[in-house]
């Protein structure tokens, strides 16, 4: 293990002489080059989205806030039904036959594009039809714009992500940090100047439709740079192959699981706030988003230390990848522990500091909600050692399982506590994420050796 990790001491300083010298040459000048674009398009955009989600949520104020949050979930859940692991899939099979078969890979590459644009264009057409009955009949909230906003922030954003996936099959990162940074740019400038000019001035449903069309209107400026740097390249002007049957089928073997696995996760993730959105005021979904938001903020910097380290470690095989995972565990869980422990004590502070008094009720949400600063790095670490070892069957299955349980235990712990109040709702919600997501760490460790 010693000799391991001074061989890895040897790979950094490499690592840092090449990009002294901007040395880029070969596969290991290629990955250093890729890891380099990928850190800092991930910095712009965590920075960024840190930066964005404050300044809204001082603009808007927790009831707004909640309005707005609630909207975006709703269109993001819609949104998931029109990638069905497509974009996975076009990195996968394009960076397979990029430098083999060009004109197979323009084939992957049309037919993934039509499939996904018609998923998009059906996606987007039942956002539009169901808009009012989710909007006005399930939510009872002021969000039908919003949601039909939706259907143009939907294809422009899967758009633009669908044309960075084949940039990144060919090893362009350069191009998705550039992207970023437009799209970043456009956001911080634009939302919160569009907030400022019309709150106030117009009613709540009206300047909702303004933020998403704003952001939006971010989106599409992301697509098309992405668009014309795509017709640039020589790749357009290949005359496709084809794909055989068996190709089809290969792929719709691919996209399947990987679909099961995305809409798990997702629905994992929001169905706290879908579910709440049906049962109470919006001040109180602003309030937990306030919490939630601040605990998906933290958890991206809690889990950087051990998600770092652990591919080092994951080359490792037998007994001593077992120690190697364990040590990136033991360091995720420290500083995790350390992070739950200092966000449950500083909760209130925390809260004055970034959002202000209006959000004070989102301390007691903080506290409880500090818990998964423990679980979902330690989840995420899981899920790597999952894939590496190739159990991806056992890790959908068990996010399946707790999604499920997660759905039940929201919807009966809102019902339950809800004629105490909405509040206590809102805090039932925030148990049954915790119970639900603990669950699924537990069912990770118990099958990990299984």
């Amino acid at each position: 293990m010693e000799n391991f990790i001074k061989e890895e001491e040897k790979d950094f300083l490499n690592i840092f002489q090449r990009l002294k010298k901007r040395d880029f040459s070969g596969n290991t000048g290629q990955a250093i080059k890729n890891s380099t674009y990928q850190i800092a398009t991930s910095l712009v955009y965590k920075i960024s989205s840190i930066i964005f989600t404050i300044v809204v949520a001082r603009l808007l104020m927790p009831e707004l806030y909640g309005l707005y949050g609630l909207a975006l979930s709703t269109i993001v859940l819609f949104m998931a039904f029109s990638d069905f692991g497509i974009g996975t899939a076009l990195l996968t099979f394009i960076a397979k036959n990029i430098d083999i078969d060009k004109k197979k890979a323009k084939g992957y590459y049309n037919f993934l594009f039509k499939y996904k644009l018609i998923l998009i264009v059906i996606i987007s057409f039942i956002l539009i039809v169901t808009s009012y009955y989710i909007s006005n009949i399930y939510y009872n909230k002021p969000i039908f714009y919003a949601l039909l906003a939706g259907a143009l922030y939907i294809p422009t954003y899967q758009l633009m992500t669908y044309f960075i996936y084949f940039f990144v099959a060919q090893n362009n990162l350069k191009i998705g940090l550039i992207n970023e940074t437009i799209v970043q740019f456009l956001r911080l400038i634009f939302v919160p100047l569009a907030i400022i000019l019309f709150l106030g001035k117009v009613n709540n449903e009206i300047l909702l439709l303004i933020i998403f069309l704003v952001i939006t209107f971010a989106y599409f400026v992301g697509m098309l740079f992405l668009y014309f740097s795509i017709h640039k390249q020589k790749f357009i002007e290949i005359k496709e192959e084809q794909l055989t049957k068996d190709e089809k089928k290969e792929l719709n073997k691919f996209i399947l699981p990987l679909s099961i696995t995305a809409l798990s996760g997702l629905f994992f993730g929001s169905i706290d706030l879908l579910i709440l959105g049906h049962f109470v005021e919006s001040i109180f979904l602003g309030y937990f988003q306030a919490a939630f938001n601040l605990i998906g903020s933290a958890t991206a910097i809690v889990a950087f230390s051990g998600t770092a380290l652990f591919p080092i470690l994951s080359k490792l095989k037998g007994e001593q990848f077992e120690k190697g995972f364990n040590k990136g565990m033991i360091i995720t869980g420290l500083i995790a522990i350390s992070a739950t422990i200092f966000t449950f004590t500083f909760a209130k502070w925390i809260i004055l500091i970034i959002y202000g008094k209006e959000y004070i009720n989102a301390v007691l949400l903080l506290q409880l909600l500090s818990l998964l600063l423990i679980n979902i790095p330690l989840c995420g670490l899981y899920g790597s050692y999952y894939f590496i070892q190739k159990k991806t069957k056992m890790y959908s299955v068990l996010l399946i399982i707790s999604t499920l349980i997660n759905i039940i235990l929201n919807y009966l712990f809102i019902i339950a506590l809800l004629p105490q109040g909405m509040m206590q709702a809102v805090i039932g919600s925030c148990v049954a994420t915790i119970i639900s997501r603990y669950m699924f760490l537990f069912g990770l460790i118990f099958f990990r050796k299984r």
